[in-house]
């Protein structure tokens, strides 16, 4: 070899090692899952990140807790209605008495039942006071609030039994102003919604509202039960019988435009963020709507789905578990398509709001880049070299 030559191939050596040196600074699309697994398992954690591979048993424990979170599970689907009184309601109370009439005999309000000869009674309209409240001739304050109307009847007729003649009560309910559900958000009518024997439901509340102003696959509902509040789609309302939940008084029924999407980064067909449906979508759907892998750089074991999940979720690996300010513990699940298995697996792993759906390169890709830079510095100057002589 003459001494040209060497020279040339000590440069090229010379540059190759500089450039292996430097090749962190290689473009990447996203860290590489060896990196991902490292991140989360070195000792200097600090920021907690759980990875948990995603088995079949992983998706269905996620799947009943999602399930938990339905109008059946957190409302009760089976509540009967009871129309109880409350202050500021309006009632008309009737008092029948056998004759002879000896208590209300010969009042002005008194109506001659002709077919059995009893007196009846009816009492001015009043409305329940702020102690809940009213008033009885002979009897004086009777507690109406919290009761229903024919419970509020058998303690009026009791407290009469010893006054008058076999006395009989009827209580109707002329203005209602507490048995009410409120219905808001993005419907066409915000209105409140009177309930009756009927018992309304969540679609009744709706329809009452002349119904929703968007999409129905972008909506969803979310019910306020004191303390209680629980979010759905509307779909799945719709979808699911046991969902359309009996409603209560003072229940307040929010129709809440929310596009779901998830990010799509790294190895796929498309790296943007994509929106999907209220109900849900699941791992493979997102795969497919992200273009699914690339074949030419895609590491089939290193697909991720980042989420921010709720602390109780799951059984965490690394422990003690770190969350972050709001209580979220950061997590990294881990899929291998590489296993056929794991293909069923993403038809049961329902994806969240706002998760990342990442595919990181395969390291035969990060070796072709790095390949392709070092033959980009040294066939120039090989060429140059061979021009020269």
């Amino acid at each position: 070899m003459s001494h040209l030559s060497c020279r040339v191939l000590n440069i090229v050596l010379a540059g190759s090692v500089v450039l292996l040196g430097a090749c962190s600074s290689i473009p990447d699309s996203g860290p590489t899952r060896s990196r991902i697994e490292q991140a989360a398992s070195t000792a200097a954690n600090a920021s907690g990140i759980q990875i948990v591979d995603m088995t079949d048993a992983i998706a269905r424990k996620l799947m009943a807790e999602r399930q938990s979170d339905e109008f059946s599970s957190v409302l009760g689907g089976g509540i009967t209605f009871r129309n109880q009184l409350g202050v500021g309601d309006t009632i008309e109370i009737s008092i029948w008495e056998a004759p002879p009439a000896t208590l209300f005999g010969g009042g002005l309000a008194d109506v001659k039942d002709v077919s059995s000869g009893a007196r009846v009674t009816t009492l001015p309209a009043q409305t329940i006071d702020g102690s809940g409240d009213v008033n009885v001739p002979f009897v004086g304050s009777v507690k109406a609030a919290g009761l229903t109307p024919t419970e509020l009847q058998g303690n009026i007729a009791l407290r009469l039994k010893n006054l008058a003649h076999d006395p009989q009560v009827l209580v109707t309910l002329s203005q209602n102003a507490t048995s009410y559900v409120t219905v808001v958000g993005d419907v066409v009518n915000n209105n409140r919604m009177p309930l009756s024997a009927r018992g309304e439901r969540v679609l009744d509340a709706l329809a009452t509202a002349s119904g929703v102003r968007q999409p129905i696959d972008k909506i969803t509902v979310q019910i306020t039960r004191g303390e209680k509040v629980a979010s759905m789609p509307l779909s799945s309302v719709i979808r699911d019988p046991h969902q359309n939940v009996p409603l209560k008084a003072g229940d307040v029924v929010t129709a809440i435009y929310q596009p779901y999407s998830f990010t799509s980064l790294g190895a796929t067909g498309k790296n943007e963020e994509i929106n999907f449906e209220a109900q849900g979508i699941s791992l493979a759907q997102a795969l497919a709507r992200a273009g699914g892998l690339e074949d030419s750089r895609s590491d089939a074991r290193g697909v991720f789905i980042f989420r921010l999940e709720d602390a109780h979720a799951l059984d965490w690996p690394n422990q003690p578990i770190r969350t972050t300010a709001d209580g979220k513990v950061p997590v990294v699940y881990r899929v291998n398509l590489r296993d056929p298995n794991s293909f069923f697996v993403a038809q049961s792993f329902m994806m969240h709001n706002k998760d990342v759906l990442y595919v990181s390169n395969a390291p035969v890709a990060e070796l072709q880049k790095f390949l392709n830079v070092v033959f980009s510095v040294a066939y120039p100057i090989v060429n140059g070299v061979q021009t020269f002589k």
